[in-house]
């Protein structure tokens, strides 16, 4: 493994981290709203939209703090690639089904005037946040974390 791999990770750390924590805060204060925005995609039975609505933003924050300070990197990330995976498989079908509704991502959501969408740009940018979590999958050793894992499990020797 390469010297520079641990810089890389952690900056993989912090965006990534940073996403999720700052999108689960968005939606948070709102609950009413995140459940109005999982509502929107149509996909879930009404019976639990209301508990994803509300459970999601502080999965989404406890997987970014997790990333920000580094503490089960592998797992934490695996948990927001799932995460990714999921918005991307939504967000696509919304767009494929003909639906005109915003994400949700950053708070907010439900529906907007058709043309309002941003399905292209937000499947791009989760697919760009599911590669950092790949990489934190492949390469969880990284600078500052609080807990990592072993730098001889990846070729890495401790500097």
């Amino acid at each position: 493994m390469k010297a520079w791999f641990p810089w890389v990770s952690l900056v993989a750390r912090l965006v990534l981290g940073s996403v999720m924590l700052v999108a689960g805060a968005l939606k948070v204060t709102d609950p009413e709203t995140a459940a109005q925005a999982v509502r929107a995609y149509e996909l879930l039975p009404s019976s639990l939209v209301q508990p994803v609505g509300w459970g999601l933003p502080f999965l989404e924050i406890a997987i970014g703090l997790l990333l920000i300070v580094g503490f089960g990197v592998r797992a934490s990330a695996v948990a927001a690639g799932v995460f990714m995976i999921v918005f991307i498989a939504a967000v696509s079908s919304a767009w494929a089904r003909g639906l005109s509704i915003d994400c949700g991502c950053f708070g907010g959501g439900g529906q907007v005037a058709a043309g309002q969408t941003k399905y292209l740009q937000e499947i791009l940018r989760d697919v760009g946040l599911l590669a950092l979590a790949v990489w934190l999958w492949l390469y969880p050793v990284s600078k500052f974390a609080v807990v990592a894992e072993s730098p001889e499990r990846q070729g890495v020797t401790a500097s």
